[in-house]
């Protein structure tokens, strides 16, 4: 069973005061437990105003959201952030606490014993990629922008709750680091079955990482889907030049090679491709090898790789052409 919390919107609306529009526009959707959703769209679209408003950072003025079939307004405000983890761009790690002391903040909040505690640090930090005996007793001033953004994903997650809100947390390093924090975050949500809904205006950020992507305009909801879907059937001409949706690159990088290899028990002895990997590493290896076709390797569980089929030119093309 997923840890993670089912979350309804139902006519959300926000409207601040003195606004043309609304911010937020009659907003539903229903969220899956442990599903990853990704919301994207352009500056003033609405999507961090939307996020904000399922810890109350942003009262709704309209409409209801529900956790887990609770309406937060059932909840007082702060009582309703301690059960959610919220990652935002700007980490916010406190400058004169040390990482282990960061992490702890809400956990010690809700009073959990000092063993307990220690231990979650600890299994955070490892969680995290950064090794506990290392980086407990360090100070912020002493991380690096991924190290910092990393401890405050183990902070978000320190009092195991089963909804997360990221709010275009790795919009502030490099591209490199980006990407490691986007397979972090991957890797993380399969452990653990947190709830996550994640703000961004990165279109192949969003492709990366989601089970399903929203896009909104103008506060409003525009396509809801998952990702090969909307790239293969945007809901308009914003949402297709948007998204890229004549990329074919994008589209060959959200399929797995396993989906249209052909199954052999005596594959052609060729370069190998792992059948997990993508069709477009596939597409690389066979222009970087001038080979015909490739030899599917897949692993098992006892950790060795079976040749289970084969890929080529022709394959490709054919999964393109059925989008």
């Amino acid at each position: 069973m997923s840890a993670g919390a089912a979350v309804r919107f139902e006519g959300v609306g926000v409207r601040y005061e003195h606004a043309d529009r609304a911010a937020v526009d009659d907003f539903a959707l229903d969220v899956a437990p442990g599903e990853l959703v990704v919301v994207l769209g352009p500056s003033g679209s609405g999507k961090s105003t939307l996020l904000r408003t399922v810890n109350r950072l942003v009262e709704p003025t309209s409409g209801t959201i529900a956790i887990d079939g609770r309406d937060i307004r059932d909840s007082e405000p702060t009582a309703l952030r301690r059960r959610i983890g919220y990652v935002i761009q700007a980490v916010g790690l406190f400058p004169h606490m040390t990482v282990a002391r960061n992490i702890a903040i809400v956990p010690e909040l809700l009073g959990w014993e000092r063993s307990r505690l220690a231990a979650r640090i600890d299994e955070l930090l490892t969680l995290v990629r950064l090794d506990p005996a290392r980086y407990r007793g360090r100070l912020p001033r002493e991380l690096s922008g991924g190290e910092a953004q990393r401890v405050g994903v183990a902070r978000a997650l320190a009092a195991e709750p089963p909804l997360l809100l990221m709010d275009e947390p790795f919009g502030a390093v490099d591209p490199v680091v980006r990407i490691e924090l986007q397979d972090e975050t991957i890797r993380i949500h399969r452990a653990l079955g947190t709830t996550i809904l994640f703000v961004t205006h990165d279109v192949d950020e969003a492709l990366r990482l989601a089970d399903r992507i929203v896009v909104m305009r103008e506060g409003r909801l525009v396509q809801a889907a998952k990702p090969l879907a909307m790239l293969a059937h945007p809901a308009g001409d914003d949402v297709a030049r948007l998204i890229g949706s004549h990329d074919a690159m994008r589209k060959l990088s959200l399929i797995r090679v396993d989906a249209a290899m052909r199954r052999s028990p005596q594959p052609a002895a060729a370069p190998p491709v792992a059948a997990d990997a993508t069709l477009r590493e596939a597409l690389i290896v066979l222009l970087e090898t001038t080979s015909e076709r490739l030899r599917v390797l897949e692993r098992k569980p006892g950790g060795e790789a079976e040749a289970v089929g084969t890929i080529a030119f022709d394959d490709i093309r054919r999964e393109l052409t059925l989008l």
